[in-house]
């Protein structure tokens, strides 16, 4: 397991600023609004042949707001979890009632901290800081997140305090991210997967603005799970924040090998879904389509079979996607989305042989030859695979043109049948062979 590393502290003394700048990402969304990070943010820093995990947390303002409660469970769920605690302070305000409450809580979890004072600009600030050292941490490290002032000491600082620990090697891992629109369970349906709270789960819509990612082992297996803010309609955008939001979400469907898209099963299927599953099908990911809440909806013999139908009239586009029919609320049914998961993230890396896609090209035009398109009839010589994620096949033709739209329907299907493609698209590209006729 690797060295964790938690920035505590109180809201905008730059917590996120100076994740993004030790991961050299921006990761964590930044902005003046107070609240701004609400779930735990993991990263990786490396650093001198030293490798550890950085984790963002929400600020702690001991003021009663809508979520101080619900940041305040995380924000002790990362000290917990944390080997060292970076205490982020802010120069410019100086020492306030709430860091020395914050320094109470630390001193409960007798964890290691580290007191950083960030915002030293310039050495006008330097005086400021010395109020600081009253806290009575052992080392005091002086920094400017935005500036980048400091931040070499700070991860000298940082690995002096680590132990030799294995590498974390990511590649080896099943990378998934959870989609969909707002409250339709997504980040329940995250803590059900792990089996803890890593994320603030609330019926207030847009509660989760950053993607969280959360590393995980079962059945000898290693995951990533990715959970996302709820996409709403650009026109229900209420502030550039949820934008933003927005663009991290699709950055990490494209970054995902399989998505699962999680629907409401107590409301159906909504316009909404269909628009949030377009930004799946445009990324070409493999998918799993999660029904959740269906401990909300009233039974009979056929209900499921029923909801199931309905779902693929409405996403006919998708028939390669498995149905997963669970409760996260209730913990029921979630270890049924695994299977689907891991038989997505095989198929959208799966090779075939040339030999076995031109016999099934060629069974198929023989069954059923291509009509006429284009003034011009299709004429195929071979086909071949040209890459995976998902898988891609490139069909040599006399006129690439003269393939309508609904034979390369066809010709999808064909391959479908023949070859286990669950979960994942099949891309075909016709190529024109050029001849010497």
């Amino acid at each position: 397991m690797s060295f964790k590393v938690a920035i505590v502290g109180r809201p905008n003394v730059g917590k996120s600023t100076l994740f993004n700048r030790l991961v050299d990402k921006r990761i964590a969304i930044t902005d003046d609004k107070s609240g701004t990070t609400r779930d735990r943010l993991y990263g990786t820093v490396n650093w001198l042949s030293k490798q550890f995990s950085v984790i963002d947390t929400g600020g702690l303002d001991f003021k009663s707001t809508t979520f101080s409660e619900l940041i305040k469970n995380q924000v002790e769920l990362a000290i917990l979890e944390a080997d060292l605690i970076l205490f982020l302070t802010d120069a410019y305000d100086g020492l306030l009632a709430d860091d020395e409450e914050i320094k109470k809580l630390l001193l409960k979890r007798k964890k290691t901290v580290l007191c950083v004072v960030n915002k030293v600009d310039s050495n006008d600030f330097l005086e400021k800081t010395y109020d600081f050292y009253s806290l009575g941490f052992d080392d005091v490290v002086c920094i400017s997140a935005y500036h980048g002032r400091g931040i070499g000491d700070l991860l000298d600082k940082i690995i002096s305090y680590m132990v030799e620990t294995d590498s974390i090697d990511n590649e080896s891992k099943i990378p998934f991210c959870i989609i969909g629109r707002p409250n339709v369970g997504k980040s329940s349906l995250t803590n059900a997967i792990l089996g803890f709270e890593r994320v603030i789960v609330s019926e207030v819509p847009g509660t989760t603005l950053d993607p969280t990612h959360t590393f995980f082992e079962r059945d000898n297996k290693e995951y990533v799970v990715v959970d996302t803010a709820g996409i709403r309609k650009t026109s229900k955008f209420e502030e550039a924040l949820e934008k933003y939001s927005l663009f991290r979400t699709i950055d990490v469907v494209e970054q995902s090998d399989v998505c699962l898209l999680v629907i409401d099963g107590s409301v159906g299927v909504q316009e909404q879904d269909k628009h949030v599953c377009s930004y799946i099908t445009d990324a070409n990911k493999a998918i799993v389509i999660i029904v959740n809440k269906w401990d909300l909806v009233e039974k009979e013999t056929n209900t499921m079979k029923e909801m199931e139908d309905k779902i693929r009239d409405e996403f006919k586009f998708l028939s390669y996607a498995e149905i997963v029919f669970l409760s996260s609320l209730e913990n029921k049914r979630i270890d049924k989305i695994f299977g689907p998961i891991d038989r997505a993230y095989e198929n959208f890396h799966k090779k075939i042989k040339t030999s076995i896609i031109n016999e099934i090209l060629n069974d198929a035009i023989l069954f059923t030859p291509p009509q006429p398109f284009n003034q011009k009839k299709a004429k195929f010589y071979y086909a071949l695979q040209v890459g995976t994620c998902p898988p891609k096949i490139s069909i040599y033709v006399n006129e690439p043109l003269s393939v309508h739209f609904s034979y390369e329907r066809y010709l999808i299907n064909q391959f479908n049948k023949s070859i286990d493609f669950t979960g994942t698209p099949l891309l075909l590209f016709f190529e024109r062979k050029i001849t010497t006729d």
